[in-house]
C-alpha cells in the first residue's frame, strides 16, 4: 500500500512565482469584494430611503436590485493575467487576449481612467489598467519580457515610449515602497 499524505515543501514565500509560470492580478479578489459591497451599500440605502418614506413595493424593490446589479456589472474589474508569451484579460462574459511576443503596438490611452492598449500581429486587442500592471511585478515581468522579444523581432512598430513610461513609473513606485518599508521617508 503506498502512502496516502505525500508532503510535499512549500516554498518561503508561496506567493513568489517563477518566470516561466502564469501571473495573474493578486488584488483581483478584493477588487470584486469591493465591487460587491458597494452595489450592496446601494442597495441597502434605495430600500431604507423607501421604506423610510412608506412607498416601498416589490416592484421597486426588483427596479432597485436591477439597478445595483448595473452597478456590479460597471464596477466588476476584469481578471488579468500573463504568462509566456501572453497576456490576457477576462470579463465576465469575454476574454481578449494577445501575444506579447508578437507585439505591433502599445499605446496609452488617456481619458476618464488611463487604459494600456495591446495589439498582436494576430490582430488581438486587449486593454488594461496600467494600475494593474504596476502593482504585480510578476505581470510586468511577463509584458516587458514579450515586448522586448517584439520589438528584437521587429514587429513592435510603435509603443517604445508608452512602456518606457511605464517602466519608469513601475521603478518609481517600486523605489517608493522600499524608502517606505526601511523607513526612509
Amino acid at each position: 500500500m503506498g502512502r496516502r499524505h505525500d508532503t510535499r515543501e512549500e516554498p518561503a514565500d508561496a506567493s513568489a512565482q517563477e518566470p516561466g509560470e502564469a501571473a495573474h492580478d493578486l488584488r483581483w479578489a478584493q477588487d470584486v469584494r469591493d465591487s460587491v459591497r458597494c452595489a450592496g451599500a446601494l442597495l441597502a440605502l434605495l430600500l431604507l430611503v423607501d421604506w423610510g418614506s412608506g412607498r416601498f413595493t416589490l416592484c421597486r424593490g426588483a427596479l432597485w436590485l436591477a439597478l445595483t446589479l448595473l452597478l456590479f456589472l460597471a464596477l466588476y474589474p476584469a481578471r488579468v493575467y500573463a504568462a509566456e508569451g501572453r497576456l490576457a484579460s477576462r470579463r465576465l462574459l469575454r476574454e481578449r487576449c494577445v501575444r506579447t511576443d508578437l507585439l505591433v503596438s502599445v499605446h496609452c490611452l488617456d481619458g476618464i481612467s488611463q487604459r494600456l492598449a495591446l495589439r498582436d500581429a494576430f490582430g488581438g486587442r486587449v486593454e488594461i489598467d496600467p494600475e494593474v500592471v504596476v502593482r504585480n511585478p510578476q505581470l510586468w515581468f511577463h509584458l516587458e519580457e514579450g515586448a522586448h522579444k517584439s520589438a528584437a523581432g521587429g514587429t513592435l512598430l510603435c509603443g517604445a515610449t508608452a512602456l518606457r513610461r511605464l517602466s519608469q513609473r513601475i521603478d518609481r513606485e517600486t523605489a517608493r515602497a522600499v524608502f517606505e518599508a526601511s523607513g526612509l521617508e
